[in-house]
């Protein structure tokens, strides 16, 4: 669980390496939120309740602006990981193909011992 949140822990960090264990659960944690939320969502549309589709719209809004920078943090580390530049985040905005490269690179299993980012995470 403490996984999960390590990434808010280290919230603009940008400098270092972060492991599998660590960039994935953050993003399960992430899914997990914004499952819940588009649940009560569907469910305010369902009852045609307009005020809870508008607050629970607004606070998806709120987290998802709230994680931005972690969630960059997280990718850019996770990179580093692996010994490759974190500036490859980028790829995303190649449409299609982008987000695939980028999701392999993350896949990738980091170099073991140290690199010319840091030295390897610990197993949590």
């Amino acid at each position: 669980m403490s996984s999960m949140f390590l990434a808010l822990k280290r919230y603009a960090d940008f400098r270092g390496r972060s492991g599998r264990k660590e960039y994935w659960m953050f993003y399960l944690m992430l899914c997990l939120v914004a499952a819940n939320g588009y649940a009560a969502m569907y469910v305010g549309y369902a009852i045609q309740s307009e005020i809870l589709l508008v607050l629970y719209a607004t606070l998806l809004t709120a987290l998802g602006l709230a994680v931005l920078v972690p969630s960059i943090a997280v990718t850019v580390r996770r990179l580093h990981d692996s010994d490759i530049s974190g500036w490859f985040c980028l790829l995303v905005v190649i449409p299609y193909i982008g987000g695939l490269i980028l999701l392999a690179l993350t896949l990738m299993p980091g170099t073991t011992g140290p690199n010319r980012y840091g030295a390897e995470p610990a197993s949590l």
